[in-house]
């Protein structure tokens, strides 16, 4: 019997340790479960981290109650696992109930300071309602449309979703709202389908030997994705990638790959055909965007999920990489997006989308660059989990000269961005000048492209 009973206590403790150990695992990750990177989980998450801490409490509770006094190591494992599980849940609704405040907090924000703002925002959605409602609320700039937006509709469908946000925009008296994507071929088509799936503009180059058919070629097959892009209701496509090919691989990199996205290595070649295609996206009504500015192709790191850094000296990238940023930027009408790596040489501490030295230094400052620069998307790890964090970095962004941020991959930042940006401009911490210099820029650009 002796024996009997010293094996229950015994199996209770080991049971209670592993409750203690399952409620500690829950915490990081209930302090974190509004992480982008859960994005397309977090409902799941959020009933998860509900639903097991609850169970968690209740086992624990009930193992205090049916112990012993004698029973102390049981009792002390059993309170810290009651804890570790109310920390969970406690963390979890908090989370979630900060969520929501600051939402509500942003769509009942003065109507005018949120116009003013909100022109500086590209969103992405699932919801379609709810975007329509930020647009009637004047709340943002634009829209990002990509695979979720367009998955199992007909282009009809997409066009009357687009009609309507664009109609809603002019009743307003507004400025048209920017339509964007990432359209530019090979594995990066996001609205393929419904639109033609074409190849990587690298393949269209190198069948091409010839200049002159290699011209047509580019121009055609710009044209062609300008032309469905156009008639979907796009007028701004996130291509073509002009990043060097450095053939640098990384076997983690799961999203960037830009050593599959890139033109050529020889930045002559690349400045010469991504003048071509955005001639040509021009011609059909649609903005074509030069990226990732300081350029990847050097960069080993994924900035959709780690830290990047890029040592190569400035002179090293004036004479080469930045080759075609510089000369495309300062010849025809399109966006440059700004990548989230780190120029060591010029700031080593912010990513270059919201850095003041290299975008008020270098481009706004050396290059005299008065073009359009748009971030590439804050969800992205290199921002959301940078020191300065995903709220600060769109205050520096904006008064570094940064003219459009991006928030495609999870919607839900969108709030958190435009609150940490109202919050700011009450206090006087985002620079009048700097958004007055940008609104003409923005003004500009929504001209028409063609005379």
């Amino acid at each position: 019997m002796e024996r009997r009973t010293k094996l229950v206590e015994t199996m209770r403790l080991i049971l209670g340790i592993l409750k203690l150990i399952m409620a500690l695992a829950l915490v990081p990750f209930a302090l974190d479960w509004r992480s982008p990177l859960l994005f397309m989980v977090r409902p799941w998450a959020l009933a998860g981290l509900i639903a097991l801490p609850s169970l968690l409490i209740l086992a624990q509770a009930w193992a205090l109650h049916t112990s012993r006094p004698e029973q102390r190591l049981i009792k002390v494992i059993s309170w810290l696992g009651l804890l570790a599980a109310a920390t969970a849940l406690g963390a979890t609704l908090a989370l979630e109930a900060r969520f929501h405040w600051v939402r509500h907090q942003v769509l009942e924000a003065d109507p005018a300071r949120l116009e003013r703002l909100g022109r500086h925002l590209i969103v992405g959605y699932q919801n379609l309602a709810e975007v329509r409602a930020l647009v009637r609320r004047r709340a943002i700039a634009g829209v990002f449309l990509t695979t979720r937006n367009v998955r199992g509709k007909s282009i009809v469908e997409i066009q009357q979703e687009i009609r309507s946000l664009q109609s809603m925009r002019q009743k307003q008296g507004l400025q048209r709202l920017w339509i964007a994507t990432d359209q530019e071929g090979g594995t990066v088509s996001r609205l393929s389908p419904p639109l033609t799936r074409l190849p990587p503009l690298a393949e269209i180059v190198g069948s091409h030997p010839d200049v002159a058919r290699q011209e047509q070629a580019v121009r055609d097959y710009a044209a062609t994705q300008a032309k469905e892009l156009a008639a979907l209701g796009v007028n701004l496509n996130f291509a073509p990638v002009v990043d060097l090919n450095h053939e640098v691989m990384n076997p983690n990199d799961r999203f960037t790959r830009v050593s599959k996205r890139a033109i050529s290595r020889d930045p002559a070649v690349v400045a010469q055909v991504a003048g071509w295609y955005c001639a040509a996206q021009e011609e059909a009504g649609v903005h074509c965007t030069l990226k990732h500015f300081p350029g990847l192709g050097r960069v080993f790191e994924d900035t959709h999920l780690a830290h990047a850094t890029l040592e190569t000296s400035v002179s090293e990238l004036t004479q080469n990489d930045w080759v075609p940023f510089h000369e495309l930027m300062s010849r025809t009408r399109a966006f440059t997006m700004l990548g989230h790596v780190r120029l060591n040489a010029v700031d080593s501490e912010r990513p270059v989308s919201f850095s003041r030295p290299v975008i008020s230094g270098i481009l706004r400052g050396d290059w005299k660059q008065d073009g359009v620069l748009i971030t590439d998307d804050f969800s992205m790890s290199a921002v959301y989990r940078s020191s300065a964090g995903i709220d600060n970095a769109s205050i520096h962004a904006l008064n570094a000269g940064v003219d459009l941020i991006l928030v495609s991959w999870d919607c839900d930042q969108y709030y958190r961005v435009m609150y940490a940006l109202l919050k700011a401009d009450e206090q006087g911490r985002l620079e009048k000048e700097a958004l007055q210099r940008s609104d003409k820029r923005l003004a500009r650009a929504a001209g028409p492209l063609r005379p």
